[in-house]
């Protein structure tokens, strides 16, 4: 039995250190140690590729996370089983440690907890993508309507919007025009 480990970030510009530094707590060896810095939007990656490639039956895949396999609930799904069960291999994930195939005990109930538990968290990942994406659109886009926008959202403050502010709100409200006066 091989243990390896697949780390992911969605962007050049991102960190995979704390992905790293958990897989070496864990014990894995750098070798068995595969990475890629692009999106989770499909499975064309060439360190998921090597790995899935020298993944056998009966190794060990650890995950830090389980929005590592895809970015949506069906394809973390699918993934999810393409290992278990096509590859035969197992998968334990560092953030959830109830999802941990290698536990034979208990069977069929041990399976069916993972499979709910994969499921549910499988939707909040997909779920907290769309949250983020709605959230980006909407800070892009409140400059352009005259809202302040929080900088710890990365948005843009217009010139009369005071720095400080850590609402979003319309600009011409009355509230808003007293906090602007003030500022």
């Amino acid at each position: 039995m091989e243990v390896y480990a697949y780390a992911r970030v969605s962007a050049r510009d991102q960190n995979l250190t704390r992905q790293l530094d958990a897989f070496a707590a864990f014990g894995i060896l750098p070798s068995h140690i595969f990475c890629d810095k692009k999106s989770g939007g499909d499975f064309d990656r060439s360190g998921y590729r090597s790995l899935m490639s020298r993944l056998r039956r009966g190794d060990l895949l650890v995950i830090k996370s389980i929005d590592r396999l895809g970015r949506n609930y069906e394809m973390i799904i699918d993934e999810w089983r393409a290992i278990t069960e096509k590859k035969g291999a197992d998968i334990l994930v560092l953030d959830m440690p109830l999802l941990d195939t290698r536990s034979k005990e208990g069977g069929l109930v041990s399976r069916f907890i993972s499979d709910v538990v994969l499921q549910v968290l499988s939707f909040v990942a997909e779920n907290e993508r769309e949250n983020i994406r709605a959230r980006q659109g909407r800070a892009a886009a409140a400059p352009a309507r005259g809202e302040c926008v929080s900088e710890e959202r990365g948005g843009n403050f217009p010139p009369r919007c005071a720095p400080w502010r850590k609402i979003t709100s319309r600009a011409g409200s009355p509230s808003a025009r007293r906090l602007m006066q003030r500022g």
